[in-house]
């Protein structure tokens, strides 16, 4: 059975520290340019999603100016005035 040496404890933790200190140094550099990829696709799917919806606008405002004439409401009964009594 192994046991635990001050010296292997020291080696691990600096290890770990390093990994941590290098992932720090590598975020600071590598986050703006992925931030900025992000940004631009979203800007890229809104633009894309505003021109669909522009096109549906027109394409749904040209056939409607076309039907001009409201349709009729469908009567469902008649109205009855009630009064009260005393």
């Amino acid at each position: 059975m192994q046991t635990a040496s001050v010296p292997g404890l020291i080696r691990t933790l600096l290890i770990i520290i390093g990994i941590y200190y290098a992932f720090k140094i590598l975020a600071r550099f590598l986050m703006p340019i992925l931030l900025r990829k992000m940004v631009q696709k979203a800007e890229q799917n809104f633009k894309q999603q505003a021109e669909q919806y522009a096109q549906n606008q027109a394409k749904s405002n040209s056939s409607s100016t076309s039907n001009a004439t409201p349709k009729p409401k469908k009567q469902v009964g008649e109205y009855i005035d009630y009064e009260e009594v005393e």
